[in-house]
């Protein structure tokens, strides 16, 4: 009897918002596991969501150039521009006998050639223009910092040294190439050839980087290009009845010095007042979705309010186990928009400052999506199991709370996003199931 009406008085406590059962009645799922061994599933525990703006993103050494823009239906407007040193394994026009072949040298022509690294994200079905333009600043860090970030950005002419039109067809061999102006090819030709620049110093103090922009307001993705893309310098050497073609080539050898600045404009959406990183914002506002967003640092926090009341249940007992399930809102997601296979899931604190993985091995844990659709795709989701995080949780003598995050896996070079439900949403609501046993 006494048992019974312990379990009455934590129905009360232990309640979903969106509970179809009265409050006064503790609900134990109906497919627990074992009456003999007094294990339950609870499946009516509050989880509490929210978004929140996570601190910037290292965006240099990915190995990446994100270009592009897009008008998302739900988060706004994404942009990606791209900042890059570039240097040469050599600074002379060519490896054999060239200060004496010099005054036969000329110069052709000079181009960006940028290879698809097949990354995109958006309607690639429309046009995108993008413009080169010369840095203004070394491509170097701030001095506190070694790093560049997404919301980093140098000084840059804004004469454009060349620009260009394209459909992007990321999965395509086939490069972007952009003509650069030949007064700015003939200049840096020049230099070389009368030996002005003869090493990487004085390469970068004349020619500091580039930066890649986006310009066309009709553009719908944002694609990577390959850090093996390339400034070509074409010339030629005169033979007398014929000119034999030659190039040089300037590289992104150094990953460091090359990032991109990854800006949203959240104007008009549901989370324009988003609050600064160490705050959130409730689904309750946000029409019980929650916001993740790689590049921009849009992330889910979880938060269990009343995990602690569990461990009344029995004088000894354990959660053994915990599913938490994560739903896609439907209608959000499109070839367009693709799912991604799997979330990053982080454990953190009230101000969102994240101190490890769930599984406190240091090792990345990942809640998986099932693809297995249906009529109505009530199966799609992400899962991960999360018993020893609410056990430590529940059995914790202090009162601090720590939160679960979860992010997309390419959280500093794409661009992906995902839209989730809470437990009110009225169609992709999130699920705790819990397993606990009573010893």
């Amino acid at each position: 009897m006494y048992k019974l009406l312990l379990l009455l008085f934590l129905g009360a406590l232990i309640t979903s918002c969106n509970s179809d059962v009265d409050t006064g009645e503790f609900v134990v799922g109906s497919d627990y596991l074992s009456v003999n061994n007094k294990v339950v599933l609870i499946d009516t525990l509050t989880v509490d969501v929210s978004t929140v703006n996570l601190d910037s993103l290292i965006t240099s050494s990915q190995n990446r150039i994100l270009v592009g823009n897009y008008d998302d239906p739900y988060f706004g407007k994404v942009k990606s521009d791209s900042y890059f040193q570039l240097s040469s394994s050599g600074y002379t026009l060519n490896t054999d006998n060239s200060d004496t072949d010099a005054p036969n040298y000329v110069f052709d022509s000079i181009r960006m050639i940028l290879r698809p690294d097949k990354y995109y994200y958006g309607d690639t079905t429309k046009v995108q223009t993008i413009s080169i333009h010369r840095l203004l600043q070394k491509v170097k860090p701030n001095v506190d910092n070694t790093y560049f970030y997404n919301d980093s950005s140098l000084d840059y002419d804004t004469e454009s040294l060349g620009s260009v039109s394209f459909k992007p067809k990321p999965h395509s061999k086939d490069s972007v190439v952009v003509s650069i102006k030949d007064v700015f090819g003939e200049a840096l030709f020049q230099k070389i050839k009368k030996r002005e620049i003869t090493n990487f110093a004085e390469f970068t103090e004349y020619f500091k980087g580039l930066v890649i922009k986006t310009t066309s307001s009709a553009s719908s993705s944002i694609v990577g290009f390959n850090t093996a893309s390339v400034l070509r310098l074409y010339y030629s050497k005169y033979l007398g009845n014929s000119d034999e073609s030659l190039v040089k080539d300037f590289n992104i050898l150094d990953a460091t010095k090359q990032f991109n600045n990854i800006s949203l404009d959240r104007s008009g959406t549901l989370i324009k007042d988003l609050p600064a990183f160490t705050d959130h914002l409730s689904s309750l506002q946000t029409e019980n979705k929650a916001f993740i967003q790689s590049g921009t640092g849009l992330a889910c926090r979880i938060d269990f309010p009343n995990i602690k009341q569990l461990k009344y249940i029995s004088d000894k007992g354990a959660i053994v186990d915990a599913q938490l399930i994560i739903k896609p809102i439907n209608n959000s997601y499109s070839d367009s928009y693709p799912l991604v296979d799997s979330l990053r899931v982080f454990v953190a604190d009230k101000l969102n400052r994240i101190s490890g993985t769930l599984n406190s091995t240091g090792n990345a844990t990942y809640a998986i999506l099932n693809t297995d659709t249906d009529e109505f795709n009530e199966n799609i989701g992400y899962k991960v199991s999360i018993g020893t995080f609410l056990q430590n949780e529940m059995i914790k003598k202090s009162d601090s709370r720590l939160s679960l995050i979860l992010t997309l896996p390419s959280i500093s070079k794409a661009v992906d996003r995902l839209l989730v439900g809470d437990q009110k949403n009225s169609s992709n609501k999130i699920q705790l199931k819990i397993y606990y046993i009573s010893y």
